[in-house]
């Protein structure tokens, strides 16, 4: 298989620019280039691409999952750095939509190239044939579409576009590549407008205009009906527009206008969007879209006003009241939910309910369009399901939602209101089938869906190393269960701790299923290695603060120091344990989360990591060993740079006093890690720990680090006694940083005696 060392990004603009700083993210060196600007001279003839990759360090979200990452892009220009291009694996053209601009820039770039580079475009919607029209028969082996989504470090997915001369060999490369190294859910795309995620997509939200103008509802109604309700964004339809850019909208969609001919081809944007557009109203780049902020006088948090459609005019942001909604909200699953607001349970919403109206209507003609589209623009339903979820963020995809709302009853339903049906759907039913997908514990996808080609049940392929926690306990099982946690079993002699309580908050019964799987002759004893993670959005975040003020509301002093006596069990039983547990966190792991990853064996994170010790932010100290851990690696980080000496020297040395100043801010001022790159320069990760770029490997990734550790001979830790504490000058330093901080109105008067007996407790001398 192709390697891939280092790379090329042509075009610095946002998308170009971000691209190049998720290779960097990677550790994979990019060249970033752009045009020269008009009559520049010498020192300003990178200035473009330099502004580019300028914008990418101060983009939020941020694209450098850390700052030191930037020295791996190097920027240069189309005229005088293209010869550059001999020296890489993989260039990738990202420059303005428009087919001739790439042709013309394309042809410069096939001469510079060694003979089999990658080469591929990120168009979101041109022709990728049509662009390589006419070069030469290597070039057109070497070169295929790689549609990333923006912004790439944060939205997972990549449609790979093949043509027909593509090497399969070049293809698979950068499909490897980009799973295992960028993290992306890669889906292969025909190289028809706009591919899978734009074309579902752009027709979803043009559907939901024309609808929100028929029914007459508001911007505010349709984002609330369009969000988490059915398992969408938080950001729903017109917040999402905003965030994305109106005229990035305008543009995929006058490319599907124009290029597109299909059943909804009448679908066109509404006249108030295209006056937005002339208006410059583009969404958060313009400080004002569907919403924009207003600031507010006094210190007074910024109010976000609501557009009205009709009169272009803003109002304050108004919540919508909807019966069903308000209902909906009180049912955790989606499915369930989504019945339910759909008035399936009961023939049909009832008389008046606006929200399973237009849900309904908005839903079932999502559902035939994607059903209309398998074979066009995909080979398979996997695809355009596995693209709006990655692209777009949605809980399920079209098809996985149909299951969810009942493939057979909805249908029954549209033929009744004598709504078309999609001939592909009747395929499946009249095979006798009733859902697109099923079960199959057999497969390392753990399920199965209806090829329509076939006309028969076929395995969801997925690479190998992608995994869950749910795939898991289909093969494998369950070995013990309550209501937070669960003991799984995951072959070969490992074993999951997976959490699965709301919002994985850690309470008695996650602390003691660990603690009860962890002891000699428990749950637990027969395997030879433990992983804790889950297939949650987040890993954890925290304690059960309700259940602990609940408890100093009462005065129930002795509930409270057994429940932290509990957790620090807990957190030693993960350290001490004689066979090696491995921590694989991924998203917010705050507070009593970051506390077990702290005392586990090795950690074996996601990139995407959100860690610290945030206690103080609530008043609290950590209680549950995560202080003691910080300071064992500010004593362990001194001593390395101190050189070997005795205890008494050590503790009284500036690199002490650095790595204990340092552990301290951390702690004291709740820092939180935003990257798992940053998480180790925090210390919260040990420079053994390595990370996982994409989250749906890093069950298997921290499987095999727990194999590694368990046949290599672990043995836990020794309890370390007579650990150097550097006493009454740390104490007084450390007390006056807490002065500094209150003077200067950087925290209250609670939050600096918290932090003072923090430093008090950093003087003395500990034993671990």
């Amino acid at each position: 298989m192709k390697r891939i060392h280092r790379v090329a990004v042509l075009g610095a603009g946002t998308m170009g620019a971000r691209i190049a700083a998720h290779f960097a993210n990677a550790g994979v060196p990019a060249y970033l280039f752009d045009i020269v600007p008009p009559d520049a001279d010498a020192p300003a003839r990178n200035r473009i691409a330099a502004a580019g990759l300028e914008a990418a360090k101060k983009s939020k979200p941020a694209a450098f999952m850390d700052a030191a990452l930037t020295r791996l892009v190097t920027v240069g220009n189309f005229e005088d750095d293209l010869k550059k291009l001999a020296e890489v694996d993989w260039v990738i053209e990202a420059v303005v939509e428009n087919l001739e601009i790439k042709r013309a820039l394309l042809k410069k770039v096939e001469g510079a190239c060694r003979p089999g580079t990658i080469i591929t475009t990120n168009t979101s919607g041109l022709p990728v044939g049509k662009i390589a029209e006419g070069f030469s028969d290597s070039f057109r082996r070497s070169w295929f579409g790689t549609h990333f989504f923006n912004p790439p470090r944060y939205m997972r997915l990549l449609e790979l576009i093949p043509t027909p001369e593509s090497d399969p060999a070049l293809l698979e490369a950068v499909s490897h590549f980009c799973d295992a190294r960028l993290g992306k859910g890669v889906v292969r795309a025909k190289d028809t407008p706009n591919f899978i995620g734009n074309r579902i997509g752009t027709f979803s939200v043009l559907n939901v205009m024309r609808l929100m103008q028929e029914m007459d509802l508001t911007i505010e109604d349709v984002d609330a009906l369009t969000g988490q309700a059915v398992g969408w964004p938080k950001s729903a339809t017109f917040r999402t527009i905003d965030l994305v850019g109106l005229d990035i909208l305008g543009h995929v969609v006058g490319n599907m206008t124009q290029n597109v001919r299909d059943e909804r081809g009448d679908l066109r944007l509404p006249d108030f969007f295209e006056q937005m557009l002339q208006r410059k109203w583009l969404g958060d780049k313009t400080k004002g879209g569907f919403y924009k902020k207003v600031k507010q006088g006094d210190g007074q948090e910024d109010e976000r006003m609501a557009l009205d459609w009709k009169t272009l005019e803003y109002h304050p942001r108004q919540k919508p009241k909807f019966a069903a909604l308000d209902m909906a909200k009180n049912v955790e699953e989606t499915g369930a939910r989504l019945r339910l607001l759909l008035g399936m349970e009961g023939g049909g919403p009832t008389k008046g309910d606006k929200a399973g109206a237009f849900l309904w209507a908005a839903l079932s003609d999502l559902w035939n369009y994607a059903a209309n589209r398998v074979l066009e623009i995909s080979d398979s339903i996997v695809e355009i399901d596995r693209a709006m979820r990655l692209g777009f963020n949605w809980e399920l995809g079209p098809f996985e939602l149909w299951d969810a709302a009942g493939v057979a009853a909805t249908v029954t339903r549209m033929k009744k209101e004598g709504r078309a049906i999609a001939p592909n759907v009747e395929r499946l039913l009249s095979a006798g089938q009733k859902s697109w997908y099923g079960d199959d514990p057999q497969t390392r996808s753990g399920k199965k869906y209806w090829e329509l080609q076939a006309n028969q049940w076929a395995e969801v392929q997925v690479p190998a190393g992608v995994w869950s926690v749910t795939v898991a306990k289909k093969s494998n099982g369950v070995v013990k269960k309550n209501s937070g946690a669960s003991l799984v079993d995951l072959g070969d002699g490992v074993a999951c701790i997976e959490f699965h309580s709301k919002m994985n908050a850690l309470g008695a019964d996650i602390i003691g299923l660990i603690t009860q799987s962890l002891k000699p002759g428990g749950a637990g004893d027969h395997f030879d290695a433990f992983v804790i993670t889950n297939d949650a959005t987040n890993f954890s975040v925290g304690a059960n603060l309700m259940l602990l003020l609940m408890s100093v509301q009462e005065e129930e002093w002795d509930d409270v120091d057994l429940a932290i006596r509990q957790f620090q069990g807990m957190t030693q039983a993960i350290k001490f344990s004689p066979k090696p547990v491995v921590s694989a966190p991924f998203g917010l792991c705050l507070g009593g989360g970051t506390e077990i990853s702290l005392h586990a064996a090795a950690r074996q994170p996601h990139a995407e990591l959100y860690t610290g010790l945030v206690e103080v932010g609530v008043g609290l100290l950590p209680g549950g060993g995560g202080c003691k851990e910080m300071l064992l690696r500010a004593v362990d980080t001194a001593a390395n740079a101190h050189g070997k000496s005795s205890g008494e020297a050590l503790a009284g040395s500036v690199e002490m006093m650095e790595a204990m100043k340092k552990a301290f801010e951390t702690i004291a001022t709740a820092k939180v890690a935003t990257s798992a790159h940053e998480a180790r320069g925090f210390g919260f990760l040990s420079d053994s720990d390595r990370i996982t770029m994409n989250r749906e490997r890093v069950l298997s990734d921290a499987k095999a680090r727990a194999l590694e550790l368990a046949r290599a001979g672990y043995e836990p830790p020794v309890p370390r006694t007579d650990i150097p504490a550097p006493g009454e000058g740390l104490l007084a330093a450390l007390k006056m940083g807490v002065h500094l901080m209150r003077q200067g109105d950087f925290i209250t008067d609670s939050a600096g005696r918290l932090r003072k007996f923090y430093a008090a407790g950093t003087s003395r001398r500990v034993r671990r």
